[in-house]
């Protein structure tokens, strides 16, 4: 675990912390990235840079995946944004709890895992 990490994880409650290695646990079934933290997230990169985590809350992690188009027929994103000037669109997902890492929340970590911006 690098300084920064250390860093950005510091101070956070121990649930947060759970789900967080959680998450981790269940990106590790897609394969091999790696985790690069800066001052305000936490950037996970395969071959792109395909999620970031923006926020740990005292019962929560907040996590964005980038697209190129909307999926908004979902019930997983609690917030999807266009990026102004360009085609990205950001999908919010707030994790709560372990079973929030449902089959739809796993079919968009792996399509952004894997560099498909397009369902």
């Amino acid at each position: 675990m690098t300084d920064q990490l250390k860093e950005f994880l510091n101070g956070k409650t121990e649930y947060t912390l759970s789900l967080f290695r959680f998450f981790i646990d269940e990106l590790n079934t897609l394969g091999v990235f790696e985790v690069k933290a800066t001052k305000t997230m936490i950037a996970l990169q395969s071959t792109v840079q395909f999620a970031y985590v923006t926020h740990l809350g005292k019962n929560f992690i907040h996590i964005v995946l980038p697209f190129n188009q909307p999926f908004d027929n979902q019930l997983c994103f609690s917030k999807i944004a266009n990026v102004p000037g360009t085609n990205q669109f950001n999908h919010h997902l707030r994790i709560y709890n372990a079973e929030d890492f449902n089959d739809e929340v796993m079919y968009f970590l792996k399509l952004a895992y894997e560099g498909n911006h397009h369902a």
